[in-house]
C-alpha cells in the first residue's frame, strides 16, 4: 500500500470532484456531506503519507512504470508530506465553514473545491517541472471559479487582476521550462540537478535565464515583492472559506521556491548552485516591511487579514533564505501562519455579518449580537496572528531570530522582524478596539444587514478546529521541531533524493 501513497492525495480529490459532478442532481445537503466525507478521507491519506516518510524514506511513484527521467514521477519526502497534510487540514475546516451557506451562492462549488485540492496536492508531489506547470494550471483554473463564486462587482474586479497576472505567470513558466530544457535536455527536477553539475559553459547562460524566470514565476505564486499587488484585493473580496483555503495558495509558491533552491539549484548543481540566494532574502525582507505598512493602513478586517498573509510569506521566505536552521524554523512557522490567517478570514466574515451597518470596517457601529463570544475569539486570533507568547507563532519567530543570529545578515534581519512584529500588534490592536469598543447609537431602524445568531455550528466548528490546530502546534512543539529539523537536513543533502529518482535509470 505504501508504494501507492504518493498518488493517493492526488487521486482522491480528483475522483471526488468527478463524482460530485456526476451527481450534480442530488440535494445540497447530500452533496455537502459527500464533499466533507471526501475531505476526511484525504486527511487520513495525508496522515498516512506523513507517517510513511517521517523516518526519512523517499517514496517514488512512476506512472506507467516508466523510469525517470523519461517517465512522469511523483515524489513524497518529509517536505512534500508536511505541505500536503497542512493543505488538507486547512481545506477540511474551510469546507466545514462553507456549509454555513457559502457553498450555495453559486454553482459547482464542491467540484471546484476538490479540483483545487487536486492541483495543490499535485504541485507538492510532482517530480518534474512540466507537471508542476500542469498542476499549477489546474489549481489556478479552480481558484478562478472559487474566487468569483457568488459574483459581485468588487469580486469580479479583483478577480480580473488575479486572472490576468497569473496568466502572464503561466506564459513565463513555459518560457522558463523551454530554456531549461534547451540547455539541460530534461525537465525532471532530480535530473536537472544532476546535469547542471556537468553542464558545458556555452549552455550556462540559457540555464541561468531559465532559472531566474522560474524564480519570477514562483515569486508571483508566493506573492513576493513586487509581485504581490494582486493578493490583498483578491483575498479580501472573496468568501471567507475560499479566502481561508487561499491562505495555502501562496505557500505553494513558497514550496516551489524552497524545492528549486535546495534541489535544482542546490549544492549538487555546480555552476547553478545558489542561483536564488542573491534575490531571496532582500525581497523577502522588503515584502515583510511593505506588508506590515499595508496592514497598518487597512480599513477593514478582511483587508488586514490579506496583508498579514503577505507578511507571513515575507517571514517564511526570510527563514528559508537562511541556513538549515532557518529552514527548520520556517517549516515550523509555516502551519501556524497559515492557520492564523485562515482564522482571521473566518472571523472577519462572522463579525461582518453581525455588525448591522459597518460590517468589518474599522468604524463605529452598534454592539454586535454575541460580542463577548466574537470579541474573545478575535482576541485569541490576534494573539496568534501577532506571534505573541505562548502560542506557536512566538516560538516560530523566536526560532527564525535564533537562526538569523548565525547569519551574516543578522544586523538587517533582526530589526526588520522585530519592527514588523510590533507593527502587527499595533494593527491588530487597532482593529480590535475599532470593532468591539468604538460603538454608537445608530437608531432603532438603522442597519443594512439582518442580525444573525451569536454563532452557527459550521462557523464555530471551523474556528474551533483552527484554534485547536494552533494549540496542538504549541503543545507538541518538541516533536514538530525535531521533524522540521530532520526535513531541513534532508533538503540540505539532495543526493538521496536524486538517487531515489534516478537510481534505477543511471
Amino acid at each position: 500500500m505504501s508504494a501507492h501513497l504518493p498518488i493517493l492525495p492526488i487521486l482522491a480529490p480528483f475522483l471526488a470532484g468527478l463524482l460530485l459532478l456526476a451527481l450534480s442532481g442530488l440535494t445540497p445537503a447530500v452533496r455537502r456531506a459527500l464533499s466533507v466525507g471526501a475531505m476526511g478521507l484525504q486527511v487520513a491519506i495525508a496522515l498516512a503519507l506523513l507517517a510513511a516518510t517521517s523516518g526519512g524514506e523517499i517514496l517514488v511513484y512512476r506512472l506507467g512504470d516508466w523510469p525517470a527521467p523519461w517517465g512522469i514521477v511523483l515524489m513524497a519526502d518529509r517536505l512534500s508530506a508536511w505541505f500536503v497534510l497542512l493543505a488538507t487540514l486547512l481545506a477540511f475546516l474551510a469546507l466545514v465553514h462553507a456549509g454555513d451557506g457559502a457553498d450555495l451562492r453559486g454553482r459547482h462549488f464542491h467540484e471546484l473545491y476538490q479540483m483545487q485540492l487536486f492541483g495543490i496536492a499535485g504541485a507538492f508531489l510532482t517530480g518534474d517541472l512540466f507537471n508542476l506547470f500542469v498542476f499549477f494550471e489546474v489549481l489556478l483554473i479552480s481558484s478562478y471559479g472559487l474566487l468569483l463564486h457568488g459574483a459581485g462587482a468588487q469580486r469580479l474586479r479583483a478577480g480580473l487582476h488575479y486572472v490576468v497576472l497569473n496568466l502572464i505567470g503561466s506564459a513565463v513558466f513555459l518560457f522558463a521550462a523551454g530554456l531549461i530544457y534547451a540547455s539541460l535536455g530534461t525537465l525532471n527536477m532530480a535530473d536537472i540537478a544532476l546535469r547542471a553539475g556537468q553542464m558545458t559553459p556555452e549552455n550556462l547562460g540559457l540555464a541561468r535565464a531559465g532559472g531566474l524566470l522560474l524564480f519570477a514565476v514562483f515569486a508571483l505564486k508566493a506573492a513576493l515583492l513586487p509581485l504581490f499587488l494582486w493578493l490583498p484585493a483578491a483575498y479580501a473580496n472573496t468568501s471567507a472559506p475560499v479566502a481561508a483555503l487561499f491562505a495555502i495558495m501562496t505557500k505553494v509558491g513558497a514550496y516551489a521556491l524552497l524545492r528549486a533552491d535546495t534541489l535544482m539549484f542546490g549544492p549538487a548543481s555546480g555552476p547553478l548552485a545558489g542561483l536564488f540566494e542573491p534575490w531571496l532574502l532582500p525581497l523577502a525582507l522588503a515584502t515583510l516591511v511593505i506588508a506590515m505598512l499595508g496592514a497598518l493602513a487597512a480599513e477593514n478586517l478582511r483587508r488586514l487579514a490579506a496583508w498579514l498573509v503577505v507578511a507571513s510569506i515575507g517571514m517564511l521566505l526570510t527563514a528559508f533564505a537562511l541556513d538549515a536552521n532557518g529552514i527548520a524554523a520556517g517549516l515550523y512557522y509555516l502551519p501556524h501562519s497559515t492557520f492564523a490567517a485562515a482564522l482571521l478570514f473566518l472571523l472577519a466574515e462572522g463579525i461582518a455579518r453581525r455588525r448591522p451597518a459597518r460590517a468589518d470596517l474599522f468604524s463605529p457601529d452598534r454592539d454586535m449580537h454575541g460580542f463577548r463570544l466574537w470579541g474573545g475569539m478575535f482576541f485569541l486570533a490576534a494573539v496568534a496572528s501577532a506571534g505573541l507568547p505562548p502560542l506557536s507563532g512566538f516560538l516560530g519567530k523566536f526560532m527564525i531570530l535564533r537562526a538569523a543570529g548565525e547569519h551574516a545578515a543578522q544586523a538587517i534581519v533582526w530589526p526588520v522582524i522585530l519592527v514588523a512584529a510590533l507593527a502587527g500588534v499595533i494593527a491588530l490592536a487597532r482593529a480590535g478596539s475599532s470593532l468591539f469598543f468604538r460603538t454608537k447609537n445608530l437608531g432603532a431602524g438603522t442597519g443594512r444587514q439582518q442580525v444573525r445568531p451569536a454563532g452557527s455550528p459550521h462557523e464555530l466548528t471551523a474556528i474551533a478546529g483552527l484554534f485547536l490546530l494552533i494549540l496542538a502546534l504549541t503543545v507538541a512543539a518538541g516533536p514538530v521541531v525535531e521533524f522540521t529539523r530532520a526535513t531541513a537536513a534532508q533538503l540540505a543533502d539532495p543526493i538521496a533524493y536524486i538517487h531515489a529518482v534516478l537510481g534505477g535509470a543511471r
